[in-house]
C-alpha cells in the first residue's frame, strides 16, 4: 500500500515514483483518499482478517502510507455491529480519518431473479439512517466522535447477483451467463429512486459525521447508468442523484416531519420524508420531498419560521405511471423529472405517489 502511495503521489523520489514517470505520467496523480481493505470482516474476501489481526494491520499500513505522504485521508473497513470496529479503533484510530461502512438492503446475491417489490423496498428506507446513528454512537463511545468521520462508500438498495460467491462453483460459465442476464433494467424502478432519495436525506441530515457516500457501482449491474451498444439508459436513480446535485442548496436546515406511517408486514416507516436546504446567504431555499406511498398523493403543509418573501417558485418531480415504472432501451424516458411553477404560499403542496420532488423558491 505504501508503494502505491509512492507511485501515485511522489514526484520523483523512489522506485515507484520513477516507474510512474516511465509509464507516462510525469506529474504526481495526487490521490488523496485511500481505503485500507474492503469488507475484511467477510470470510470470502481475499484480504479477510480476524478481529485480532485487523487492528494491527490497519495501524502499520496507515503508518507506512503516511510516512510516504503525510496528507492522506485514510479509511478502514468497519462495521456498526459486533466486536470488529472497537478493537481496530483502539489500535489504529489515531491514524484514520474515516471508518468505511457499506449497505445493501435487497440482497439478491443468490436470488437475483426475485428482487423485492415496491412496498417491501419501502420497508428498508429508514435502515440507512439507523446504521449511520449506530456508527456515530460507536465513534463517540470510543472517543473518536470529534475526529473520525463516516464514509458510506458502498451503498445501493439492491445487491447484485453473483451466484457461487464466495469461492465460485463447478459451472463457472453458467454462473457468468446467469449473472450477466440478471442485469435487467426492469429491476431498477421507482422503488430504487425513492429509496435512494431517502438514503441521501439520511446522509445529509447527519452531514456532521457523514462526509462521503458513494453509490456502487456507477455503470451497469446496479448502476444509475446502463450502457448498451447503441447508447445509455438513465435509470431512475440517475435522475435522483442529478436532482440532489443540481437543485439543492449547500446548507441543511433542521426540520421536523409529521407524517402517517406505511405498514409493511411487521415493519412501519413514515410515508413522507423531507430535507430542507438553503443558500449561504439564506435567500434561496430548496426542499427535497419524498412520498413513499405506492398509491396516495401527499399533501404537504410547510410551517416555516420565516415565510417572508415566499411566492412563486418551482417544483421538480420524478415519478412514474406506476411504482414499478423503469427506463430501458425501448423506453428511455418513461421516468424523467418534470418541472412546473409552484405557488409556495398555497396552504398545501401536492406531491404524486411514489415520487421524489424538489421545491425551489427565493426568500
Amino acid at each position: 500500500m505504501s508503494d502505491w502511495v509512492e507511485y501515485c503521489n511522489l514526484r520523483d523520489k523512489g522506485r515507484y515514483a520513477r516507474m510512474r514517470q516511465t509509464n507516462g505520467s510525469a506529474e504526481p496523480l495526487n490521490v488523496r483518499y485511500w481505503s485500507i481493505g474492503n469488507e475484511n470482516y467477510l470470510g470470502g474476501e481475499i484480504g479477510a482478517k480476524t478481529v485480532e489481526e485487523w487492528g494491527p494491520l490497519v495501524r502499520e499500513s496507515a503508518k507506512m502510507m503516511r510516512a510516504v505522504d503525510s496528507d492522506l485521508k485514510i479509511l478502514a473497513a468497519a462495521t456498526v455491529t459486533g466486536n470488529w470496529t472497537p478493537p481496530m479503533l483502539k489500535d489504529a484510530g489515531r491514524y484514520l480519518n474515516y471508518i468505511s461502512i457499506h449497505g445493501y438492503w435487497d440482497a439478491l446475491w443468490q436470488r437475483g431473479t426475485h428482487p423485492s417489490d415496491y412496498l417491501h423496498c419501502m420497508a428498508f428506507c429508514e435502515a440507512p439512517e439507523k446504521q449511520i446513528r449506530k456508527a456515530i454512537d460507536l465513534l463517540n463511545q470510543t472517543g473518536f466522535g470529534d475526529r473520525i468521520k463516516i464514509a458510506f462508500d458502498e451503498w445501493n438498495l439492491r445487491g447484485w447477483h453473483h451466484p457461487g460467491f464466495p469461492g465460485g462453483g463447478a459451472n463457472q460459465v453458467e454462473m457468468i451467463r446467469e449473472r450477466d442476464e440478471n442485469d435487467r433494467n426492469e429491476t431498477y424502478t421507482m422503488a430504487d429512486a425513492v429509496f435512494s432519495a431517502s438514503f441521501l436525506n439520511a446522509c445529509l441530515r447527519q452531514a456532521k459525521y457523514v462526509h462521503m457516500a458513494c453509490m456502487a457501482p456507477v455503470v451497469n449491474v446496479r448502476g444509475p447508468l446502463f450502457v448498451h451498444p447503441k447508447g445509455i439508459v438513465r435509470r431512475t436513480t440517475f435522475h435522483v442523484l442529478r436532482m440532489y446535485s443540481d437543485l439543492l442548496q449547500p446548507n441543511v436546515v433542521e426540520c421536523q416531519i409529521v407524517s402517517d406511517f406505511l405498514k409493511v408486514d411487521q415493519e412501519s416507516v413514515q410515508v413522507l420524508d423531507a430535507l430542507p436546504t438553503c443558500s449561504s446567504d439564506g435567500k434561496r431555499v430548496a426542499i427535497a420531498l419524498v412520498n413513499r406511498h405506492p398509491e396516495s398523493a401527499a399533501r404537504w403543509r410547510l410551517n416555516l419560521r420565516n415565510p417572508a418573501g415566499r411566492g412563486q417558485g418551482r417544483i421538480t418531480v420524478l415519478s412514474g405511471d406506476s411504482p414499478d415504472a423503469f427506463n430501458d432501451v425501448s423506453r428511455p424516458e418513461r421516468v424523467v423529472p418534470q418541472t412546473a411553477p409552484l405557488n409556495v404560499n398555497s396552504e398545501y403542496i401536492e406531491q404524486p405517489a411514489h415520487s421524489v420532488a424538489v421545491i425551489q423558491y427565493q426568500v
